[in-house]
């Protein structure tokens, strides 16, 4: 048996690297899509005469589809190939894509949104398992380094592409634009992923299924549900979340008993995978939540266009470039418990500068934070992913896989609607502009939201005292956010301090796979 402590990891060879722009492609356009599309929620307000909480659904059905259909992967992964799965979800995504471009209510997007989703949920574990099983146990670090580009660049080029296909064409191409995109990616898949080896066909888990996916679908939903609610105790909120956890609760509980669940947990037993993707959940909370808001506070307390926002969030993306192939090959070869603390001390660092914001915070301060967050970000989401899926044989590859996304999607949607909450509390405790009411509801506005919709182009008449408290206003409550988000940032350093610190020998329980164990694909 070779001595893998020893031996330093074979480079990307071309044949990987092929595979790896198969799944980048479809990375990219299930990515950019979330952050795109964000961006043009007011224009589907305007288009539509829809009220905000109407289309907000465009976000939440999609991330509805993701959660239920992400499950399935796994076992369809197995079932099926990756290759076929991989290449339908592309053509459920570039489809569901079209449709949404000749929606001509808001009802029509919401469900088209969804089709979308379904073809989205399933890009992301399938593509990660087929270059986990192309790399091999010693490269992943590597691999995981080129996926993670345009995991951290989406929620950057996102608003950057929405807003100027927004001003220069129509909402339309927001979704038009993945056509090419994924037709492209159809084609590119066709010829360059390996042809699907013939498989022995598990039992489905019927009652997982029923369990699991609609679980997660409801109490996503409740989550998702809270900005809009504002309050935990409405029976939207709390009633769905509550069956959701039961019917995941009762999956947990279920799911030791089957020889093949339809998510195995029994992976977790695994103590690299289970500090991973616990660290990862924190981190994902904290991070996902708060990022969102980065921009907002661009376009709502500064005025900003979304052109604008989005390229004031670019240093982020470049700090993260610079550092992520950098950890990528330090993940083949140092353990991620020595590098990720130091990169999350940089994230820290760089969100400690966003709870200092105020109406007139320099843009170069916050240009430099972000900058300095993105140097962190570039270190520690691909290789906490690559400590989580390392140690696993070939055959748990898309289990695992599923299972960390499962948990990103789960984390993710927990952080975006805590800190929403956060925020909206804040921003309607701002004192009411007398005699002003919303022309939609009928209810007073405040201070605060008077002068955000100022700074985003409403003809309010605003004295100018009145609009300079609201914006200070505005900004403390940014602040009290990103307070809150900097406290996640700081808890995830707990599971993190459990992350491997040194290289166990080969074949030993959680340590590195076996050197000739078979990677294959099929």
């Amino acid at each position: 048996m070779t001595d893998q402590t020893a031996a330093p990891p074979a480079k990307l060879d071309a044949a990987v690297l092929k595979v790896a722009g198969v799944v980048v492609l479809g990375a990219i356009m299930s990515i950019l899509d979330i952050t795109v599309v964000s961006v043009a929620l007011p224009t589907f307000q305007s288009e539509f005469d829809a009220t905000y909480a109407e289309v907000a659904w465009t976000m939440t059905g999609y991330t509805l589809a993701l959660a239920t259909v992400i499950p399935l992967s796994g076992w369809a992964a197995d079932r099926f190939g990756t290759k076929r799965l991989y290449m339908m979800a592309l053509l459920l995504f570039t489809l569901g894509s079209v449709l949404c471009a000749t929606a001509g209510s808001i009802e029509q997007l919401v469900t088209y949104r969804v089709i979308q989703g379904l073809g989205g949920g399933m890009l992301m574990p399938i593509g990660m398992t087929i270059m986990t099983r192309a790399a091999g146990p010693d490269r992943i670090g590597r691999l995981m380094a080129v996926l993670g580009v345009p995991m951290l660049l989406g929620p950057i080029g996102g608003p950057i592409l929405g807003g100027w296909l927004i001003e220069v064409a129509s909402w339309h191409w927001v979704f038009l634009i993945n056509l090419p995109i994924g037709a492209i990616a159809l084609v590119y898949a066709y010829f360059a992923l390996p042809k699907d080896e013939p498989h022995p066909s598990e039992s489905f888990d019927f009652i997982g299924m029923l369990m699991l996916s609609p679980g997660l679908a409801l109490f996503l939903f409740g989550v998702s549900s809270l900005p809009e609610e504002g309050t935990i105790t409405a029976t939207k909120v709390w009633a769905t979340m509550l069956v959701g956890a039961l019917l995941v609760i009762g999956f947990v509980l279920y799911s030791f008993k089957p020889q093949h669940p339809l998510l195995d947990l029994r992976l977790l037993k695994n103590r690299n995978l289970s500090v991973a993707s616990l660290s990862l959940f924190v981190f994902v909370i904290a991070f996902m939540g708060a990022g969102l808001l980065f921009p907002s506070y661009f376009l709502q307390v500064r005025g900003e266009g979304t052109l604008e926002a989005g390229l004031l969030m670019a240093p982020q993306g470049i700090g993260a470039v610079l550092t992520m192939p950098i950890a990528g090959m330090l993940a083949d070869k140092i353990p991620v418990g020595r590098t990720v603390p130091f990169a999350m001390a940089l994230i820290a660092v760089g969100f400690f500068g966003f709870t200092q914001v105020e109406t007139d915070t320099s843009y170069l301060f916050l240009c430099g934070s972000l900058f300095v967050m993105g140097l962190g970000m570039g270190g520690t989401m691909m290789p906490i992913m690559t400590s989580a899926l390392r140690t696993l044989q070939p055959v748990e590859v898309a289990r695992g896989s599923t299972l960390v996304n499962i948990l990103q999607q789960i984390g993710g949607s927990i952080g975006t609607a805590i800190m929403s909450v956060i925020l909206t509390s804040r921003l309607n405790g701002s004192p009411e502009v007398p005699g002003l009411t919303n022309p939609q509801t009928g209810e007073p506005i405040t201070e605060a939201g008077a002068a955000i919709a100022t700074q985003q182009g409403a003809q309010i008449p605003l004295p100018p005292e009145i609009l300079q408290r609201g914006l200070e206003y505005a900004a403390d409550s940014f602040a009290t956010t990103f307070w809150v988000g900097f406290a996640l940032v700081l808890a995830t350093f707990i599971p993190i301090a459990f992350l491997p610190r040194k290289r166990r020998p080969a074949g030993t329980p959680g340590g590195e796979p076996v050197a000739d164990a078979p990677i294959m694909m099929h």
